[in-house]
């Protein structure tokens, strides 16, 4: 039987949306690559219009699109781009996702509640992605949600080697905010030369979002530097209040880190008087002007996000990436 063979490599496109531009920029420059053009505008009621102005047809397409507020308008936009290369005949999309939309949402904690998160990589799926690639889920159950390849990213590294070099000195303790972090906070332990664990006793109103009130502290504290970890900072008040809650316990410093800065109001003035000697995050979101406050830094997530989109381009190991951990 003939066959006709067609001779040629795969080709990586990155296209981004207009949540965070910066995030996109740096990530293209990192693989050496630029952004592919889009149109995109919104309709005076308020819809949405996304349209490539390059042919994605039989390319590797990595759709990335940050989730700020307004969430929902990003993420409506990012999905009308999953359709739109799908019905460009791209030959793989990717979404990438810095900062998984509501993935807080993730299971029922009282009945008839929805399960967001699943919904979420629902639509996804639905609109037309292959692939999900995120930072930090919330939840690691995120992953099984969506119905293909997902690649969870750490932005432990970034952190923890940047903390590292300011507190070389000092006597760490890394702090969870609540029990559930602890498999995190025995990461950062190991990444920190094995320094010892301590977490915030909370309690937590199911019925009022952002309601959370720190009552101790379980482990030692005194006298030592503790690094305060946490996947995403909202309005700020848990972690403020764990910050108080540590240093009436005699804790010499705190440090505050943490992946996704969404810092809804009144975050930035909160962590600003919370009495912490640095607020360290990424840049999965991008934090605007008037949110910017003395004590903060902001390391950049792309190095980490452009090698996981080669990786995943030449079929390496995104694992690879972690020590074998991801």
């Amino acid at each position: 039987m003939d066959e006709i063979r067609l001779s040629g490599e795969k080709t990586l496109v990155v296209a981004s949306g207009r949540a965070h531009p910066e995030l996109a920029e740096e990530i293209a420059a990192e693989l050496g690559t630029e952004l592919l053009p889009m149109s995109a505008y919104d309709f005076a009621n308020g819809e949405l219009y996304v349209r490539s102005s390059e042919s994605v047809r039989g390319k590797d397409v990595f759709l990335l699109q940050s989730h700020p507020w307004p969430l929902n308008n990003w993420l409506m936009e990012q999905l009308i781009m999953v359709d739109s290369m799908k019905r460009a005949s791209a030959k793989r999309i990717t979404v990438v996702s810095p900062f998984y939309p509501y993935a807080r949402q993730d299971k029922k904690g009282r009945g008839r509640e929805p399960i967001s998160a699943r919904l979420v990589a629902d639509l996804y799926k639905t609109a037309g992605a292959d692939r999900i690639m995120s930072v930090d889920l919330h939840t690691a159950q995120i992953q099984g949600f969506f119905d293909g390849p997902v690649d969870h990213l750490f932005a432990v590294p970034l952190l923890a080697d940047y903390i590292r070099e300011q507190v070389a000195d000092d006597e760490i303790t890394v702090v969870s905010p609540d029990t559930g972090r602890v498999r995190v906070a025995e990461q950062w332990a190991e990444r920190l030369g094995g320094a010892p664990l301590a977490f915030v006793h909370k309690s937590r109103d199911l019925t009022m979002p952002n309601k959370a009130v720190s009552k101790q502290v379980v482990g030692e504290i005194e006298g030592r530097t503790c690094v305060l970890i946490d996947d995403m900072i909202d309005t700020g008040g848990t972690i403020s209040g764990a910050v108080k809650v540590l240093k009436d316990a005699g804790a010499k410093d705190v440090i505050i880190a943490a992946t996704h800065a969404v810092f809804s109001d009144p975050a930035a003035e909160r962590l600003a008087a919370c009495g912490a000697r640095e607020v360290v995050v990424t840049n999965t979101l991008p934090i605007p002007a008037e949110k910017r406050f003395e004590q903060l830094t902001e390391l950049s997530i792309a190095p980490i996000l452009a090698r996981a989109i080669h990786e995943v381009f030449a079929d390496g190991s995104v694992t690879s990436l972690f020590d074998g951990n991801a």
